[in-house]
């Protein structure tokens, strides 16, 4: 599966191999520092994929080990297999993307939190500091979203030095977006500004329907005027609220009460500014939110099986066990279809970026060159092409059967035909070597 349009950016600011391609104020720079490793060793995609792959599902091991302490290992495992189930789980694990590390690292800080309210251990404290770092790095509302919570249940229990690791995860993972808002934005009033632009306002919007609506896909419904697809495959998440609820009443029962309460807050605020905060809608933006309701998800399975062995019923349990292991093995069977279906169009779709960069090289352009318009960013990335900034030959892709803009008019147009989805005409100015760019295309998206 070829890099998205995201991914690019992410991937191009550590790459060296190409330029980077202009990163927006709504960004953060921890996922390429995640990716520099690979992106610097090698362009190729499959090892990216690869070497993220390796690195979530650990992340998603040594997350549930926080919680080991705290649950028994089949309780964990139930927990991992209902989040790492789920086809956005797969589908963004092996990608250059923030949101499956805002979950694994809100789910590991939550469980450092309820190990040092249980036993006071500094080791839980360093590493409650070390997840916030990590979650705030990666995406920074959803850092704030995560201490919302863990500070109010610090300060409940009157618990000073858990606010001080929150705090100091806060300002290391923040630091670096508080320096580039200053530089580069002009404070961090107007990058808030300017990202909160970029994202359409921020402010009250009632998105819980378009979640709803793009549960099953698209990967990003903006605007959401879709229909719901495969609305049969939608229940467990009408349900999912139903099952967090009986977790945490059957955590109480078991002395767990207060790790399942705090795992289902913390998920709930998480999820809060997707479902309520934003005017879209895209499936992986309840990561986080799916990771932490996979504790108590978990504690309801394990109180099903628990009051079923009390029971007087010898058989009861044994029925219990097959019938939950029944509707998971079906839920994991329904998440794989949705799976299979979105990688194949992200596939399909991103072969086209291949596609056309291979023929813009037949056209003879070679770096330095700039590429602007339809997709431009993904484009650029695979042609080696700039995609801001004015050097290079200019090369503007238009949807086929548009009119170019006035500037473009008298440029060469080269039609992009044979590919799957993208229907492109290239228009390219010739340069002499050593000219600049009559007219530099506009930086548009």
């Amino acid at each position: 599966m070829g890099l998205s349009w995201d991914e690019v950016v992410y991937v191009s600011q550590v790459s060296g191999r190409v330029p980077a391609a202009w990163f927006d104020p709504a960004r953060a720079r921890g996922v390429p520092a995640i990716v520099a490793p690979a992106a610097w060793l090698t362009g190729s995609v499959v090892a990216l994929r690869i070497y993220l792959s390796v690195l979530s599902g650990a992340g998603l091991v040594l997350a549930l080990l926080v919680w080991k302490p705290l649950r028994e290992a089949w309780v964990l495992a139930v927990a991992g297999v209902a989040f790492g189930g789920l086809w956005v789980a797969q589908y963004y694990g092996p990608q250059a993307m923030p949101d499956i590390w805002s979950a694994l690292g809100s789910l590991a800080a939550a469980g450092f939190f309820v190990r040092w309210m249980a036993a006071r251990r500094w080791t839980s404290l360093a590493g409650l500091a070390g997840c916030v770092t990590l979650v705030v790095l990666v995406r920074p509302g959803d850092g704030v979203y995560l201490c919302v919570p863990l500070a109010a249940a610090a300060l409940i229990g009157r618990q000073w030095r858990p606010l001080a690791a929150l705090a100091a995860g806060a300002v290391a993972g923040g630091a670096e977006w508080i320096i580039e808002a200053i530089v580069r934005f002009g404070g961090i009033g107007a990058r808030l500004h300017a990202a909160g632009a970029e994202q359409g306002g921020f402010g009250l919007h009632f998105a819980l329907l378009d979640e709803l609506k793009a549960l099953n896909g698209p990967t990003l419904c903006r605007p959401c005027t879709v229909g719901y697809r495969q609305p049969e495959l939608d229940l467990w998440w009408l349900l999912l609220p139903v099952v967090v609820v009986l977790g945490v009443i059957g955590a109480r029962r078991a002395g767990r009460f207060s790790s399942s309460l705090l795992a289902a807050v913390c998920g709930l605020c998480l999820a809060a500014q997707y479902l309520f905060m934003i005017n879209y809608s895209a499936p992986r933006f309840l990561l986080p939110a799916y990771a932490l309701a996979a504790i108590p998800v978990a504690d309801a399975v394990a109180w099903a099986v628990s009051a079923a062995g009390s029971s007087a019923d010898p058989g009861l349990r044994a029925a219990v066990i097959a019938a939950l292991s029944a509707f998971m093995f079906l839920q994991l069977a329904a998440q794989h279809v949705v799976l299979d279906h979105e990688a194949g169009g992200t596939v399909t779709f991103h072969d086209d970026y291949t596609i056309i960069a291979t023929r813009l090289a037949r056209l003879g352009v070679r770096p330095p060159c700039l590429v602007k318009g339809i997709q431009y960013i993904p484009i650029a990335y695979y042609a080696g092409c700039a995609s801001t900034g004015s050097r290079g030959t200019p090369v503007l892709l238009i949807g086929t059967g548009s009119r170019p803009p006035s500037y473009a008019r008298h440029w060469r147009a080269y039609r992009i035909g044979g590919t799957t989805v993208l229907h492109v005409t290239a228009y390219i100015q010739r340069l002499h070597p050593g000219r600049a760019p009559a007219a530099p295309c506009p930086h548009t998206r």
